[in-house]
């Protein structure tokens, strides 16, 4: 069809599908997606004008127009893509599929009576110019390489970090519990330890700083993590001991436990946040910071949190009936592991005893030998002797060295869950009186919903004693209402705690169980190689180059026979000696 003549052949048709146009233009170059809702309002807009009102056109605009009518495709009509034809067109692969907007059009121009306007012609003649134009920045968009979904994924994959995103952004923290040293006089001793801190946390005043803290200051900070934090499984300090409390092996193996019981408390993502844990690290007045604390909870009337106006610190109740089956059988597996924990740490005692007895045994074998030596009159006997006695003392050093380094791998990590398991118990109990304090707070508001129905049926009471009941129901229902939520959070911090548990336990114990093999097979390597230099020693003493070289015997000069000597018989009678040895060895 000629681009100069409408359909028509009336001028206003060819001026008004050129306003559309021109509309259509600019709209595409505002916005490259438009909806149909747009669409619609320009279709019910689009009415015909007279060039006067339009104002006149730039004749670039004119040929730009032009160009375009004539590189349209008429495969599918002169109204675009209409009817079955556009249903039965194949979606081509290459170019893409135009925008949506250019498919509801036709469509509703299906719909429209047969006596449709100029305008309508003019729209669908656009549209079809459009196809094109759409086609044309499709394809100029689609000379830029689009990235695969494969090299997306690769890309995401090469980017995720090693660690999420909440271990990146916790505080680290890096605690040693060292330099243990006797303090006080005869009544009043203790050991009190320097605790080093080095952390990333801003909470801190320093990055670094060390304090003194003696053995009750840990089950101090115990206690308060366990009142602050009820349902988190805190790392428990070691038990107490009053016999050799200031033993060496004991003040070491307690130094171990308590420097692993405050790295693991200040690694957890709770109880690092703690206001009590940040005392103990950091004050320098520690005892008065306690003490202030304390008269400030007092004065304050908050008994630990929210936990005393629901009666959390009260009593137990009656008997607690585990209604969960998850918390049962966790409760049972405790048990069960617990016994068979100490179980294991009854017989690496055992083991640490037996070692101890080889040390007193090589020891006593060592003195025995060395005594033998002493008294043997034959320097070739005396020698060996003496060098066992040497290697004797160096085994019982090492059977010592083994027996204290199987405490403090293997035997301290039992020991340590055995701890855990009763910590874990301890939270066991804080959940059930937390139920128990939930049917207690459900019981008295029942009472008061009862009081409060008594009192309306009598009808006789005033206004103030119905405003008071009413009130007295509704602290009822907010205490009830705040029980019930903290035995539902406890029950659920407690399925995290024990997942964490469960996961460190293997982690520990795998540890534990590899430097425990790791010196066992030192110790041997070494008792080995003792055993082996001993053995190399006699092999050169019997090829006629001892290695145990006897003291040279010096010989004086012989003086005349006339004037005999005491000296001289006695180097005699060496000589003799030494000669009748040498002829029983042959």
């Amino acid at each position: 069809m000629d681009a100069e003549d409408s359909p028509w052949g009336d001028v206003p048709s060819r001026s008004s599908s050129n306003a559309n146009l021109a509309k259509s233009v600019e709209s595409e170059t505002a916005d490259s997606a438009p909806k149909a809702a747009q669409d619609s309002k320009l279709a019910s807009t689009s009415s015909p004008r007279s060039p006067s009102g339009r104002g006149p056109r730039t004749p670039r605009r004119l040929g730009a127009q032009a160009t375009r009518l004539e590189a349209v495709d008429d495969s599918l009509g002169p109204l675009g893509p209409l009817g079955d034809n556009a249903s039965n067109q194949p979606e081509p692969e290459e170019p893409p599929i135009p925008p949506s907007k250019e498919q509801p059009l036709p469509i509703r121009n299906v719909r429209q009576a047969p006596s449709t306007s100029s305008s309508a012609m003019g729209k669908s003649m656009m549209e079809s110019v459009d196809l094109g134009d759409d086609d044309r920045s499709i394809n100029s968009k689609s000379r830029y390489p689009q990235p695969s979904p494969g090299g997306i994924e690769n890309s995401r994959r090469q980017t995720q970090p090693s660690v999420s995103i909440e271990q990146a952004a916790r505080p680290s923290f890096d605690i040693t519990v060292g330099d243990p040293h006797k303090v006080g006089d005869l009544t009043s001793s203790h050991i009190v330890y320097q605790v080093r801190t080095k952390t990333s946390s801003k909470a801190y005043k320093q990055p670094e700083f060390t304090v003194s803290r003696r053995y009750r200051d840990f089950l101090w900070l115990y206690t308060s993590l366990h009142n602050n934090n009820p349902g988190v499984v805190v790392p428990p300090p070691p038990e107490k001991q009053a016999v050799g409390r200031f033993d060496s092996n004991f003040v070491e193996s307690r130094r171990s436990a308590l420097e692993r019981m405050l790295n693991k408390a200040a690694a957890h993502p709770i109880l690092q946040h703690d206001g009590d844990l940040k005392i103990f690290l950091e004050s320098d007045a520690f005892n008065v910071d306690v003490k202030h604390r304390e008269h400030k909870e007092l004065g304050l009337g908050e008994n630990k949190g929210m936990f005393s106006s629901i009666g959390f610190g009260g009593g137990g109740g009656g008997k607690f009936i585990e209604h969960d089956d998850w918390f049962h059988d966790r409760k049972n597996y405790l048990d069960a592991l617990e016994n068979q924990l100490k179980a294991l740490l009854k017989a690496i005692d055992t083991v640490v005893q037996q070692r101890k007895a080889l040390a007193e045994a090589a020891g006593e074998l060592s003195a025995s030998l060395h005594a033998l030596s002493a008294v043997e009159l034959s320097v070739s006997l005396s020698t060996p002797l003496e060098g066992l006695s040497d290697l004797q003392l160096r085994i019982r050093e090492l059977y010592e060295r083994q027996a204290q380094q199987d405490v403090l791998t293997l035997g301290i990590t039992i020991d340590e869950y055995i701890r855990l398991i009763g910590s874990i118990k301890t939270a066991f109990a804080q959940r059930q009186k937390s139920f128990h304090s939930w049917h207690s707070a459900e019981a008295e508001l029942s009472k008061r919903k009862a009081i409060q129905d008594k009192t309306l049926r009598s009808g006789k009471t005033q206004q103030d004693r119905l405003n008071q009941l009413q009130a007295d129901v509704g602290d009822g229902e907010r205490r009830c209402h705040q029980a019930r939520l903290l035995f539902e959070d406890m029950g659920r911090l407690m399925r995290n705690e024990l997942e964490r548990f469960e996961k460190e336990k293997v982690e520990d114990f795998k540890s534990g169980v590899e430097t425990f093999l790791e010196g066992a097979i030192e110790a041997q390597k070494e008792l080995i190689e003792l055993w082996e230099t001993f053995l190399m020693q006699l092999d050169a003493d019997e090829d006629g180059e001892p290695f145990f070289r006897p003291p040279a015997i010096s010989v004086t000069p012989a003086k005349p026979r006339d004037e005999p000597t005491l000296e001289s018989s006695e180097s005699s009678a060496q000589e003799a000696a030494a000669t009748m040895t040498a002829e029983q060895e042959e």
